[in-house]
Parts: structure tokens; C-alpha cells; sequence
């Protein structure tokens, strides 16, 4: 799989707290969370990994300036109104093939990250065409609920609650249907990721999904102190980088 994080947002809710960083540059455990993330795709295994930061945060690209990978590495400055819409520019640029793609903004252990890739890519693989981690972890102010059918695929994609309660954590795998369906969903005007899944998966797309026990999404600096916490405990064991 190619790994794709999008860093395209602006952080406001961050800012508006009093973390003068950009969101990609907060520090999750001692390190950047952008470089935290490429590290971690990159010991999964991505065959290549993209970036897509944003064109006005010099602070960012000089982060990942002459940074070296083992996977080959490409930075994509956007300009763009949401993460579907970074999505939907990043993608062209990423080789053929299946797309481990994360947000920014999304904290999990290692161990988490490792099945999550492990059985991404194993879905995908039979047959899926998107995968989503999910969890029923809620601590966002704003969650993308998810109904499931007995067998794990998702059925609805809702802004109201389900049971049992079931979120997205900001990580997908995307297959070759869900790679051309972002750019129809841009180019039919939808604006937001929730709304290209709720279509996707009306459509009748086999969406699969990976349950974690707790994502953290960094929204607010109050996420960020409860990452740190969480990251930094005895038993939250991180790979060498």
C-alpha cells in the first residue's frame, strides 16, 4: 500500500486555544506529529509515502525538507476548503495501487497503527473497496457515526448516534473504486469526507472496517495533554525510528 497523510487544515480550534504551532508541528510524544506519522507508515511498510501540507506554512515544509524515508517520499503543497478536497488533489499524485491514507490529527499506539495497516491491507486485498478505522471511543465534538451489517461492512455512514456506538478515527484504505470515486464526489460538489462516505456507501460500495480500542483526534489542546498522557504511559511501547 502507498501511505497518504493529509495535512491541509489549518488548525484553528488549536490556535483559538493558544497553540501557536501549526497542527502538523504540535508535539505528540516528544516528536512533530507530521514526522511521528511518516515514521510510523514508513515502518509499516508503505510502499511510497505523500504529504499534502498546506502552501502558507513554510514552518511545515522546512520540517520535512531533506527528510529521508526508506519508501520514496513526495510533499504536495495544497490550498484547499476541506480534507476531501486535499484528498481529492493528493490522490493523482500517488502511484497506482491501494492508499493507506491518515489524518493529521489522528493518535493511536503502535501496536493499533500495526493491526490496522495489517488488516487494511488484507481487506482490501479481498475484494473491499474502502476500509475504515473505527472505534467506539467518542471524543470528538462532531463524530461520523457508523452503522455495520453482522459481518463488519458498513451500512450507513450518520451524523446521529448508532448502537452499538461506532465512529471513524481518521485512517482509510481506499481501493481502486474509492481512489476514482473522491474525485467524482469533488467534482459532484460534496464538500466534506463524511459526505463522500454517506455516498460512497449508499452507492453500494463494499466498505470494510478495523476496530481500535481508542483513537485520540487532536482538535483541541486539551487532546493534545491527553495524547501526551497516553503515549508517554509505561505501556505505550513505540517502535525505534
Amino acid at each position: 500500500m502507498h501511505g497518504l497523510i493529509l495535512a491541509g487544515g489549518e488548525g484553528t480550534r488549536l490556535a483559538a486555544g493558544g497553540i501557536a504551532v501549526p497542527k502538523p508541528l504540535v508535539e505528540v510524544a516528544g516528536r512533530p506529529q507530521l514526522l511521528r506519522l511518516l515514521e510510523t507508515l514508513d515502518a509499516l511498510g508503505c510502499e511510497s509515502l505523500t504529504c499534502a501540507i498546506r502552501a502558507d506554512l513554510p514552518a511545515v515544509a522546512a520540517l520535512l525538507d531533506a527528510r529521508r524515508f526508506r519508501a520514496p517520499f513526495r510533499v504536495m503543497p495544497c490550498r484547499t476548503p476541506s480534507s476531501l478536497h486535499t484528498l481529492a488533489e493528493a490522490l493523482p499524485g500517488v502511484s497506482p495501487g491501494p492508499v493507506f491514507c491518515s489524518m493529521v490529527d489522528t493518535v493511536m499506539r503502535w501496536r493499533d497503527w500495526g493491526e490496522v495497516y495489517r488488516q487494511t491491507e488484507a481487506r482490501l486485498a479481498e475484494g473491499a473497496d474502502a476500509v475504515l478505522a473505527v472505534t467506539s471511543f467518542v471524543d470528538d465534538e462532531s463524530p461520523v457515526y457508523v452503522g455495520r451489517h453482522a459481518g463488519g461492512f458498513v451500512r450507513l455512514i450518520s451524523d446521529e448516534p448508532v448502537a452499538p456506538v461506532c465512529v471513524t478515527g481518521g485512517v482509510y484504505g481506499l481501493g481502486v473504486e474509492a481512489r476514482h470515486a473522491v474525485a467524482g464526489a469533488v467534482g459532484r460538489g460534496l464538500e466534506r469526507m463524511r459526505g463522500f462516505l454517506q455516498a460512497f456507501v449508499a452507492g453500494g460500495a463494499r466498505v470494510a472496517t478495523v476496530d481500535v480500542a481508542r483513537i485520540i483526534d487532536i482538535d483541541r489542546p486539551s487532546d493534545l495533554q491527553v495524547a501526551n498522557a497516553w503515549l508517554t504511559a509505561p505501556d505505550a511501547s513505540e517502535p525505534e525510528v
